[in-house]
């Protein structure tokens, strides 16, 4: 399509002689495209210059403006290297004029005329650098390099930074360039040889691009964005710079990082060295802080150059005023900055697009993000045109009505229509900028409901300045910030005394307050969540003040949506562990990622979204999931030493409470391996290993890899023992000999075991076979007699061996979960069905005439009582809690699990339903099932 037929825009010009003097210079072009040259020169005296001295080439390049501009860029990447700073300025001014016209016509959007510039401008840096480093490496002055080595400029790399690292260069931007070098291409005796050389080249592609001479010049150069200007040399090494960015690097600077980008040079050695600066730009949590530092930013800014006033017309700044661009980056950085480590997604360089991401996946309103982006390339259009009026870095609206009126006839505008938009934008822009960086102040303490009378204990207020998290001068400002609202929402508490006592104790253990205490700035809601949390589970609040961290899972998007479901877990812990780097990386990511979904399943539970029940099976797939996920990493990392393992692999079972799909909050994780080496020796590795003690080994390593106490704690406590001969066992179990000892060794409390033992890892076939295996097993003809008599010889063990803590210890005793489990096991092995659930288990017994209808009702009436008064009591403590010290919130949580209205009636109901419980196993355990008297 031709120029001509995608116009849909052209200005009027503004000085008439100017005009007909540009119009005369190229002749033979169609009236439009006449009215568009004579428009743009009798407005700009730059674009009337650029018109006069290349008039034989715009009037081809306007036939066909793409064929145009590769046939520019590909002049550039032929130019002679004497002959490069000529070069490249006269090719500066032919894509200056071409994009100019092209932007004025309508011709090319925002993103074409912008793109357009900065592929220039990286051609450009390429061809400097390259001329540059190539002479040094001619005059023998860059160790160990040879022509070979110029093209990637012998280890050096040019970073693009800001609107050019971005794409969207301006029409007249300088460019913000960062050089470093790769040191590991050098020997340490040639380290300051190299470095010399790289400063030198640096300045000559500097100078190449900077100096103006009689031609003008090509950009203008900034090399300051490099760390510690003032005293490092213009080229870095990389080693140098990523030591600095680690224990100095500021958060404008991990701004900055955002839009980074390798643009000429060892393109390959960039992109490694953004690699390493990840961590550094993206935080593992959500950085409010960042809202901190950037509104800082711009306050300095704005008080440095005296921008800080009212918006208004007459010489307004677009890029640094108020409501103008750089307000629109610095909302879509900081944003991109508080949740990039989290959300990758949003790891994008332009503005436009990181505005829809943050949309898209629901970190900022929809209608914001577009109501910026629409003003954003408002903003932008006006910003070409003021620097095309007279090629001047700057982003000033005139500051005459003559001027102005000429900025109108530039946009074919009119005057007083164009002054009112440019108000109204950026007033628009100025107050959704301002909510995000300055929101409402806070309520003050008097603001307390005079109604509720409630004085807050002073003592416990007082000390808050003495703990941890509260001792920096930032952290203090944020709390005072906060403590109003904070004291408000206390007063109206339901049971505030508990509640000051138990936030206490959460900001007692803390150990760093600035971004969780930014975090509840920007996210107010997220303190009644804590009170909440706080006043009812103060276990939970200990854990939070540990890993303040879960709180970035409440406002990821998705912290209320309905569970996922197994399946969809394990492939988001497969994903998440996949993109981390190193394994040691991983395990903490496992433990983050873990921890979120378990502090969620706790808050639905808390806040009654969901039932024991539903909770119990949540916390079981979880576990499962990252068991699953966790697995393939550990054996593949196992195997980087030792080789794959020989044969077919190995199964991970899940036994107990896992393998019957049913965990609390603080449950530990009952595991068995097998493995089957299908007859071969010992694996295939750098240090190989027999096939015994390799799976023996890999079985440790896992075990280590849930439980060991990294960084970011554990995922679980691991209990082996109900593996074949328990403790005195292997730690993995060979196939064959699992087999031959279920058959012919194994107790019948390891067959009691086997009915909640459950594939949950490793390899699927194995698993499969397991299953097939156990099934058979169970299905064989058991002698009653002997499964009688050895389950009450368990659970009289068991009630020697270990006494209930107290009324509300709903695990132990007569009548209570491990006695009715018991039960439904043995009903299970007897029935020989092989099902792994508690209550199929009751009705099992019931099939074979074991139990009558009415006593599994009975037994499982007790069963629940017992399953939900756990799960309630594991979120308020570790232990069986108290019944005299539950109070409060915490005491009307526990007794709304269990719809009963006082402390007292549900001690009565849990003794009443174990009392009929035992009296119930008792019984059964003195008859046999009618339906298998084998």
């Amino acid at each position: 399509m031709s120029f001509l037929s995608r116009m849909t825009r052209c200005p009027r010009p503004h000085d008439p002689d100017a005009a007909e003097e540009a119009r005369g210079q190229v002749p033979g072009l169609a009236p439009e495209l006449a009215d568009l040259v004579a428009g743009a020169a009798g407005c700009s005296p730059y674009l009337a210059g650029l018109i006069a001295r290349e008039a034989g080439w715009l009037s081809e390049a306007l036939d066909d403006p793409e064929a145009a501009r590769a046939g520019l860029m590909a002049e550039v990447r032929g130019l002679e290297d004497g002959a490069l700073g000529s070069g490249l300025r006269a090719a500066k001014g032919r894509i200056a004029l071409l994009a100019g016209l092209a932007d004025l016509a309508g011709v090319w959007p925002l993103e074409e005329v912008t793109g357009t510039l900065t592929e220039f401008a990286d051609l450009a840096c390429q061809r400097a650098l390259t001329e540059a480093v190539g002479r040094e490496i001619r005059r023998g002055k860059l160790p160990g390099q040879s022509e070979d080595d110029i093209e990637t400029a012998g280890g050096m790399v040019v970073l693009a930074m800001g609107k050019m690292g971005a794409g969207e260069l301006n029409y007249s931007s300088d460019i913000d360039l960062i050089c470093l070098f790769d040191e590991t291409r050098f020997g340490p005796e040639e380290f300051l040889d190299a470095r010399a050389s790289f400063v030198r080249a640096t300045r000559r592609m500097s100078a190449t691009l900077n100096d103006r001479t009689a031609e003008g010049y090509v950009f203008r150069t900034d090399l300051r964005l490099r760390p510690d200007p003032s005293v490092t040399p213009v080229c870095l090494a990389m080693a140098a710079a990523e030591a600095y960015y680690e224990s100095l690097g500021r958060t404008w600077e991990r701004a900055a990082y955002i839009k980074a980008r390798p643009c000429a040079g060892d393109l390959a050695a960039g992109e490694r060295f953004l690699a390493t600066l990840k961590p550094f730009v993206w935080r593992r949590h959500l950085d409010f802080a960042a809202i901190e530092d950037a509104h800082n930013m711009r306050l300095r800014i704005r008080e440095a150059k005296g921008f800080g006033r009212g918006i208004g017309q007459f010489g307004h700044n677009m890029k640094l005023g108020r409501g103008g661009i750089r307000e629109i980056e610095f909302f879509t950085q900081t944003r991109q900055i508080i949740a990039g480590g989290r959300d990758r997604a949003l790891r994008v360089r332009g503005t436009e697009e990181g505005l829809a991401r943050l949309a898209e996946n629901e970190w900022i309103p929809a209608d914001v993000a577009a109501t910026l982006r629409d003003h954003y390339r408002f903003h932008r259009e006006v910003e070409h045109r003021v620097q095309m009026l007279r090629d001047a870095q700057t982003h000033a609206l005139p500051s005459s009505e003559e001027e102005f009126q000429r900025l109108a006839d530039f946009m074919g505008r009119d005057l007083g229509d164009l002054r009112d938009e440019i108000t109204a934008r950026l007033t628009e822009v100025d107050a959704i900028i301002e909510r995000f960086f300055a929101p409402d102040a806070p309520e003050s303490v008097e603001e307390t409901p005079p109604a509720q009378g409630i004085e807050l204990d002073r003592t416990i207020i007082a000390r808050w300045p003495t703990y941890p998290a509260l001792r920096s001068t930032r952290a203090t400002e944020i709390f005072n910030r906060l403590r109003p609202k904070i004291l408000n929402r206390l007063a109206c508490a339901a049971h505030p005394q508990e509640a000051l006592v138990a936030l206490d104790g959460f900001l007692a253990g803390l150990p760093a307050g600035v971004q969780l205490l930014s975090l509840f700035e920007a996210n107010p809601q997220l303190i009644d969540l804590l009170l909440d949390i706080a006043g009812t589970a103060p276990a939970l609040a200990a854990h939070l003040s540990r890993n303040a961290g879960v709180f970035d899972a409440v406002i990821a998007g998705d912290f209320f949506a309905p569970w996922p479901g197994m399946e969809a877990l394990r492939v988001e812990a497969a994903e998440m562990l996949a993109a981390e780097s190193d394994y040691e990386r991983k395990l903490d990511a496992a433990r983050r990622w873990r921890r979120e979904w378990h502090f969620r399943i706790g808050v639905h539970h808390l806040r009654d979204l969901i039932d024991a029940d539903r909770a119990g099976e949540q916390y079981a797939e979880l576990a499962e999931a990252i068991v699953s996920a966790l697995y393939p990493e550990v054996v593949a990392q196992f195997a980087t030493r030792h080789g794959p393992p020989p044969g077919r692999g190995a199964a991970v079972l899940g036994m107990g409470s896992l393998g019957g799909a049913r965990l609390n909050s603080t449950s530990d994780l009952d595991l068995i391996v097998i493995y089957d080496a299908e007859g071969v020796e010992s694996s295939d590795g750098k240090r190989p290993l027999g096939a015994r003690t390799y799976y023996a080994r890999l079985t440790q390593a896992l075990i280590t890899a849930i439980t060991a106490q990294t960084a970011e704690g554990r995922l679980y406590e691991v209990d082996m023992r109900l593996r074949p001969s328990g403790n005195q066992g292997p730690v993995a179990t060979a196939w064959a000999a699992f087999q031959e000892y279920q058959k012919s060794e194994a107790w019948v409390w390891e067959h009691l075991a086997l009915t909640r033992a459950r594939a949950i890892a490793g390899d699927t076939g194995l698993g499969r076979d397991v299953e097939a295996f156990r099934r058979e097993l169970l299905a064989q003809a058991y002698p009653v007699d002997k499964v009688l008599a050895e389950v009450a010889e368990m659970r009289a063990r068991i009630g020697a061996a270990k006494q209930p803590d107290g009324p509300l210890d709903t695990k132990l005793g007569p009548g209570r979960l491990q006695d009715v489990e018991l039960i439904a096991q043995a009903a299970i092995l007897m029935a020989g069905s092989g099902t792994c659930d508690v209550h199929q288990g009751l009705a099992e017994a019931v099939e074979i005439g074991w139990l009558s209808d009415a006593e599994r009702q009975d037994l499982q009436s007790a069963f629940r009582l017992c399953w939900r008064v756990t799960l309630a009591a594991r979120l308020l403590s570790d232990k069986a809690p108290d019944p005299d010290r539950v109070t409060g919130s915490a005491k009307a949580f526990l007794l709304r699990q269990v719809e009963a209205g006082d402390m007292a009636a549900l001690i009565a109901a849990l003794d009443h339903r174990a009392a009929r419980a035992q009296e119930i196993i008792e019984a059964a355990l003195q008859r046999a099932p009618e339906g298998r008297q084998g």
